[in-house]
């Protein structure tokens, strides 16, 4: 039968339940607690069951806390993917579409997310979803912004004439 693994001996149970009530990391709390348990001598099991874990959790968290002290009990919070698109590729799709499209070249009048997909395709190999490009869009300062409607054969003299204006007081 494997032996336990030693937890080091710099902090004392009353240490880890004070470090644990102090804690902004609800994570870090009950596994600062569930190795107090240990030192106390409760049963691994019984120290796991604690943290609302199995023991070997309990073991590679025991393993990360002798490696880095209570601050390696912690979440570690994922960075993400990187950006497919460059900071230098963003200025450009910006610059693309605060100059607008070339009807003769691109084929529309203004820029929609299924247009500004397709340019992004076309000029920097990558593609992206109609939504995700919206968010870049939104990310490098530009929001959604729709023209008011406007009936073509509107006559701007019936629309003056029907102007409700109330009299000077």
């Amino acid at each position: 039968m494997a032996s336990a693994v030693k937890l080091r001996t710099d902090y004392s149970a009353s240490d880890l339940r004070r470090l644990a009530a102090a804690s902004k990391h609800a994570s870090q709390s009950r596994r600062l607690l569930s190795l107090a348990a240990v030192l106390d001598g409760m049963d691994r099991a019984e120290a796991a069951r604690i943290g609302g874990m199995d023991r070997q959790t309990l073991r590679d968290w025991v393993h990360r806390f002798n490696a880095l002290g209570p601050d390696g009990l912690r979440d570690i919070r994922s960075k993400g993917h990187p950006p497919r698109l460059s900071k230098a590729q963003l200025a450009e799709l910006a610059e693309i579409v605060e100059t607008g499209p070339d009807r003769r070249v691109h084929g529309v009048v203004r820029w929609r997310r299924l247009d500004l997909r397709k340019v992004v395709a076309d000029r920097f190999g990558v593609a992206y979803h109609e939504r995700t490009i919206g968010k870049i869009l939104k990310v490098i300062g530009f929001s959604h912004i729709s023209a008011r409607p406007r009936h073509p054969g509107q006559d701007p003299e019936v629309m003056e004439d029907f102007k409700k204006t109330s009299p000077a007081p």
